[in-house]
């Protein structure tokens, strides 16, 4: 499993979303909350931003506390729409940067919260080609970057149907959306005045904080916030 946490609003320090809060992303990477799999969060980390029109990344296999680099930079670092996430590897899949979220197609970052059957995926050649690492989370997101971002809804219902012990709490954002799945974990929404945050555990105990329901798709964008129920789902 994982943590991982979206913004979308006014440009704020990358530090201000995942290092600074009592409860965010530096703290859930060894002492989360609310992780029903696993305990910490110590197989590495990734933050991705938009820098104007490009998606920018920093991704590490080695446990967020222990990065002081990005911690003296983390601060300088300034976006209107970030997506970020610590990672607990399920066994079996590699401990590597490539295989640390979120990944990439050029447009969006996209990050996992979960597990899945690789079989399940049913990829052809040329999208496991495409796949940034061999895990499970890489090759997800190479389908649903592969399918596109507006099919998220029916992807993850489809693979959801075929793997059903399957977990798939998907993050994306393209720098004027964000586009969330809850399947099988927690996900919470904070409306600040200054934009919209989506994390898999409430960062700090501000009382706006409001737990999504499972099953649903959650878009954030210019007219709003909007959560959809997952059509299909068993």
């Amino acid at each position: 499993m994982c943590r991982h946490l979206g913004w979308l609003g006014a440009p704020v320090s990358v530090s201000s979303l995942v290092l600074d809060p009592p409860n965010g992303l530096l703290v859930q990477s060894y002492a989360p909350r609310r992780q029903k799999h696993g305990l910490m969060n110590a197989d590495g980390w990734g933050v991705g931003f938009f820098d104007g029109d490009v998606a920018r990344r920093w991704r590490s296999a080695a446990p967020l506390w222990g990065d002081a680099s990005f911690a003296s930079v983390a601060p300088a670092l300034r976006s209107g729409c970030v997506v970020a996430a610590v990672r607990s590897a399920s066994i079996g899949m590699p401990i590597e940067p490539s295989a640390a979220a979120p990944f990439t197609d050029g447009r969006w970052l996209l990050s996992h919260n979960g597990l899945v059957d690789r079989g399940a995926l049913a990829l052809t050649a040329d999208v496991l080609r495409r796949a940034e690492s061999t895990c499970d989370s890489a090759q997800l997101a190479a389908l649903i970057f592969d399918r596109g971002l507006d099919a998220l809804a029916d992807t993850i219902v489809e693979v959801g149907n075929a793997d059903p012990d399957a977990r798939l709490n998907v993050l994306a954002a393209d720098g004027s959306r964000l586009l969330a799945t809850t399947w099988g974990d927690t996900l919470s929404l904070l409306r600040r005045d200054d934009g919209v945050v989506l994390a898999s555990e409430p960062y700090d105990d501000d009382p706006r904080w409001q737990d999504l329901p499972d099953r649903h798709l959650v878009e954030v964008g210019a007219a709003g916030v909007e959560l959809i129920p997952l059509k299909g789902s068993a």
